[in-house]
């Protein structure tokens, strides 16, 4: 729900050169350590190496306490729900929010015109049950207002897991909010003061989303040799979105190694080149979205990113379990700009002077459709 998509790219790269040396990298991504955001150390050129123009758009967080355990108890349910007999899912669907809350399974189209079976999604807010009680916010914007909807009865242990995954991404994605704003008041005057972490933390509308990527024979309407396959080109537009490392699974709910070493999240840089962006099972991943661009006046940068399936004999039967957690402005909040900067500034097509966030996040949902 928080995307954009992107036309084809035009080659492949597998390895990003780091140039700033006091920077740390990971798999060619920029790397910070917990323990530096909780004690406010000056982050910035990691930040202007991971977020500005020139870079890929993400980084990585380190010794994050809790996360990787909580990774695995949550991931394998993905599969784990996506398995149960289909009225018992359909139970969980929620057509009023247009299947942006509870269980979401071929309702997605691909183009605009072919139904996605190859994910399934467990969508709901990873902090608020009910966001609003304002029934015309609700009835105006049910995809980000409705309550959230849990399978109690067939698998209770999905909410807590759910709920534990999202806070924590969202109370590290809080941390880095600071530091985005930190570096970019230091390039703009006229920035506001700690605009993004505000934005963040004030939010009763961040949406998570569980993911199950169906073994790649199941989905027959998907060309599995192309680059996108499981998840197509895309722009998140939400402020930061925070990830998982994905957990492969067998069809007996193991886990096992990723079955192709080319499969996997994908993100072309400024320059063209796509890039293979490989996070560690310990680690969490944050990722810049166009509402971070607008509020920034264009200094951080959202990057466009694909998700391309495992092929070859040893991916069938595989699939792929994994969490994104968008942080994203509430419905009512301004997509302004700072003073002096412009749309040439933003570079961001759909966004207009005056825009909430309902009406940009609207303009870009139609963009992709139409």
């Amino acid at each position: 729900p928080a995307a954009r998509a992107q036309a084809s790219v035009p080659f492949l790269c597998y390895t990003v050169a780091p140039t700033n040396t006091m920077v740390e990298y990971v798999n060619g991504v920029v790397v910070l350590e917990y323990e530096d955001l909780v004690q406010g150390k000056d982050l910035a050129e990691s930040i202007e190496a991971a977020y500005s123009k020139d870079g890929l758009g993400i980084l990585l967080v380190r010794g994050v306490p809790d996360f990787a355990d909580a990774r695995k108890q949550l991931l394998p349910l993905a599969q784990r729900f996506a398995q149960l007999p289909n009225d018992i899912k359909q139970k969980y669907e929620d057509k009023a929010s247009v299947y942006n809350f509870g269980w979401s399974h071929g309702k997605e189209m691909l183009d605009g015109k072919v139904p996605d079976f190859a994910k399934g999604s467990y969508y709901n807010n990873p902090l608020f049950d009910v966001a609003t009680e304002d029934e015309k916010l609700i009835a105006e914007y049910p995809a980000s207002c409705r309550p959230n909807v849990w399978p109690k009865e067939d698998m209770p242990e999905l909410e807590s897991s759910f709920k534990r995954v999202g806070k924590i991404l969202c109370d590290v994605g809080a941390l880095v909010a600071k530091q985005c704003d930190k570096w970019v008041a230091r390039q703009l005057e006229s920035y506001e003061s700690n605009k993004l972490e505000a934005i963040i933390k004030s939010s009763r509308a961040s949406k998570a989303r569980l993911l199950y990527y169906f073994p790649p024979e199941t989905a027959k309407e998907i060309d599995m040799s192309q680059m996108d396959s499981w998840c197509g080109w895309h722009t998140d537009h939400g402020s930061i979105t925070g990830l998982c490392s994905a957990m492969y699974v067998n069809a007996d709910g193991e886990t096992v190694a990723n079955p192709d070493a080319k499969s996997g999240l994908y993100i072309r840089n400024r320059k063209g080149e796509v890039v293979r962006a490989s996070i560690p099972g310990d680690m969490a991943a944050f990722q810049i979205g166009e509402s971070a661009q607008i509020h920034s006046g264009g200094l951080l940068r959202a990057t466009p990113h694909c998700v391309q399936a495992a092929q070859g004999p040893e991916a069938a039967g595989i699939g792929r379990c994994t969490f994104a957690c968008f942080m994203q402005p509430n419905v009512t909040d301004a997509m302004d700009v700072p003073a002096g900067r412009s749309a040439k500034d933003v570079e961001i097509g759909e966004w207009r002077e005056g825009q909430t966030f309902a009406q940009f996040m609207k303009a870009t949902v139609e963009h992709i459709y139409n």
